[in-house]
């Protein structure tokens, strides 16, 4: 597998090869804290499997050794390294990859933080478009 992502305004590019260790919806606090988002999806890479190839992403450090990376230019989160907890792998925000829908979500972590409203999203009325 070989999928690319970048950032909003295109100044930070990456590529990633190989199979991810793993896809996941993160419920954290710390995630949505740093994305504005109730839930993030994650795809995490061998290190050796993830480039950038265009630019240079800012960093973060959000907690201990949880490293944040990002475009200085538009703020579009797009992956994380911990090497403490995650050893070895960069994890992708899989929305920021040109196909999002290569990587669906295999399971929801950290659910412990899940806001409470987030339980009955499929009982929500849903538009194709934003309602007029």
């Amino acid at each position: 597998m070989n999928l690319e992502g970048g950032c909003q305004c295109g100044a930070v590019r990456y590529s990633v090869e190989g199979v991810p260790e793993h896809v996941a919806l993160c419920h954290c606090s710390d995630c949505r804290k740093s994305t504005g988002a109730p839930t993030v999806a994650w795809g995490a890479f061998k290190t050796a499997e993830f480039a950038l190839t265009k630019g240079a992403a800012a960093v973060y450090n959000s907690s201990g050794a949880s490293m944040r990376h990002f475009c200085a230019t538009c703020g579009t989160g797009l992956y994380f390294v911990n090497e403490e907890y995650l050893p070895g792998l960069v994890d992708i925000q899989v929305a920021t990859l040109d196909d999002p829908d290569a990587l669906p979500p295999q399971a929801q972590i950290q659910v412990a933080e899940r806001l409470g409203w987030m339980n009955d999203l499929a009982a929500l009325p849903e538009f194709e478009r934003y309602p007029g």
